[in-house]
């Protein structure tokens, strides 16, 4: 019994040690580089830490520290570790069904049209919704900007290229959409790649942006940013919640991911629910 209790007071010491290293490791990546992760989720960022530690093969993560403070290089690797690169064209297609029924009558009412993808990895998602917004004959007056804190990852996105294996997943996805057209229609094949045609890069700007310490840079109609949240703790959550307030225009709506859900943040209450189940919010209009 006693060996059992004593084995169990070492592993939560060794957790507890750990714990620390990890924090000392993302203070000292913020003193050093500038990057600022020390209020993303703690569990998602220990795997990807020991992920790269184990790579370099060392033993404790206050040496892998030593290795990321000294060598500039392995920051790059890491940070691309850090940056959650999941998405794909369509995804999640009633949401984007859900937005060409439910928002897109309301935007055609405007005379211009400023959407923000935030975090938006290759651009997938924002290419899907210039393709649904031209369908809807909106694109014309639509300005879509589409960030990520990951400069390497935005220049890959400028290129419009998507491997040609997920095309069949992604035709699928359009048409789940409510897409109108022949999906092969905005693209052409080179070789293992799809290439989307240029018109549809024509009102979308691409940049860097970093959610964590960037703020607001224009007012939208729109913002989407579908299963980025997830991955921070709740004190990054409820900042980036206040800044997507600060960056909407009056009654503009906010379209979150399957995964994630306003109401238990204090900003809440800056938001009413539009679309329950596909996770779409409008801004509430101010008290005068």
């Amino acid at each position: 019994m006693m060996n059992s209790l004593q084995t169990e007071s070492q592993t939560e010491r060794i957790q507890e040690i750990e714990q620390i290293e990890i924090k000392l490791l993302l203070e000292g990546i913020y003193e050093t580089y500038g990057y600022d992760f020390r209020n993303y989720a703690y569990s998602s960022i220990k795997r990807r830490v020991w992920y790269r530690a184990q790579i370099e093969n060392v033993n404790t993560i206050s040496e892998f520290q030593a290795r990321v403070l000294y060598k500039p290089e392995l920051m790059q690797q890491l940070l691309r570790d850090f940056s959650i690169n999941v998405t794909e064209m369509f995804r999640d297609p009633s949401f984007f069904k859900a937005f060409r029924t439910e928002i897109v009558p309301v935007l055609q009412k405007l005379p211009f049209i400023r959407i923000w993808h935030a975090g938006c990895s290759s651009g997938e998602e924002a290419y899907s919704m210039a393709i649904l917004l031209w369908e809807e004959g909106l694109y014309h007056k639509t300005k879509i900007y589409a960030t990520d804190m990951d400069e390497d990852i935005i220049e890959k996105a400028k290129k419009g290229k998507v491997s040609l294996e997920q095309m069949q997943l992604y035709t699928k996805n359009y048409q789940q959409a409510g897409g109108k057209k022949e999906f092969s229609e905005y693209y052409s094949v080179e070789d293992n790649y799809v290439v989307l045609h240029p018109f549809l890069k024509e009102n979308i700007v691409f940049a860097h942006h970093n959610l964590v310490t960037d703020h607001s840079f224009n007012e939208f109609h729109m913002i989407v940013c579908r299963n980025v949240l997830i991955y921070f703790n709740k004190k990054l959550t409820n900042r980036v919640y206040d800044l997507f307030y600060d960056s909407l225009s009056d009654k503009g709506y906010l379209g979150l991911g399957s995964k994630e859900s306003i109401s238990m943040y204090s900003s809440a209450d800056l938001f009413d629910e539009v679309n329950t189940k596909e996770k779409i919010y409008n801004k509430k209009s101010k008290v005068k």
